[in-house]
């Protein structure tokens, strides 16, 4: 069975969002929405996290590095100006997108054992990433005019 695979990569790739999202917030910091937004994110992915624990306590988790592979890759350094803010942004979008596709497929697996506790947590990280993700998306929308067509 490799559900503990599949807990592990939620987890781990909530973990990994939180800190991403942390690592943003720090970079765009003169862009008080950003900041205060991506605080609030990493927060609750943080607690997504924790929520996952008594689940995953129950079944054996497997761990490997996909999903430090995918953050590690997108997130290395965070850059500078509306053009870096704008790929930082993408960058995190790419990471909540991984937590989404893994939790629905570990709420299928969850599913197919009957496990209500694991449903419901995938539950609640799907609604809340969803949130995430809805958020990233509208900004950036926001900001890519201003940065694809205006010059520094």
């Amino acid at each position: 069975m490799y559900i503990g695979k599949y807990i592990h990569l939620v987890h781990r790739t909530e973990v990994d969002l939180a800190e991403a999202l942390r690592q943003v917030s720090k970079a765009h910091s003169d862009e008080v929405d950003i900041e205060q937004i991506c605080e609030l994110l990493a927060s609750w992915s943080e607690e997504l996290a924790v929520k996952l624990e008594p689940v995953a306590r129950r079944h054996k988790q497997e761990s490997d590095n996909e999903p430090d592979r995918l953050t590690k890759t997108l997130m290395k350094e965070t850059r500078t100006g509306s053009m870096a803010l704008l790929r930082d942004l993408h960058d995190l979008y790419l990471i909540v997108s991984e937590v989404l596709v893994c939790c629905t497929i570990l709420k299928q697996g969850g599913t197919a054992l009957k496990d209500k506790e694991l449903v419901l947590a995938c539950e609640e990280i799907e609604r809340q990433t969803t949130r995430q993700a809805s958020w990233l998306m509208t900004r950036m929308k926001s900001a890519a005019p201003q940065t694809l067509i205006v010059a520094e």
